[in-house]
């Protein structure tokens, strides 16, 4: 494990130099996300622009707006989680004798 993390650090500072030359050498805007198998964050970011930028221009280029998609699963996943509290609720109530108009017979 020692030694793939070795390795790993010495490949990840190599990329990390080479995504630098590529911003100054090329005027070219790299972004870089790396998570480490220890679960460790590592990123590198071209000075001249943010990781938002870096994102919408992203999203621009290929015709997707994660963002957009990302928020219509939340709100997809609340609605569903709305619609278990309310019959959950409802459950609760007919159970300590509440809206007993609710229940159905056979």
């Amino acid at each position: 494990q020692t030694n793939r993390q070795v390795t790993y650090s010495k490949r990840r500072n190599g990329l990390f130099k080479k995504a630098h030359e590529l911003t100054v050498l090329c005027d070219a805007k790299v972004s870089i996300l790396m998570i480490s198998s220890t679960q460790k964050l590592h990123e590198y970011i071209s000075p001249s622009i943010t990781t938002k930028q870096m994102f919408d221009q992203y999203q621009k280029a290929v015709g997707v707006d994660v963002w957009n998609t990302h928020y219509e699963r939340m709100q997809e996943h609340l609605k569903k989680l709305k619609d278990v509290n309310r019959n959950l609720r409802t459950e609760i109530r007919q159970r300590i004798g509440e809206s007993l108009n609710d229940l159905g017979y056979e």
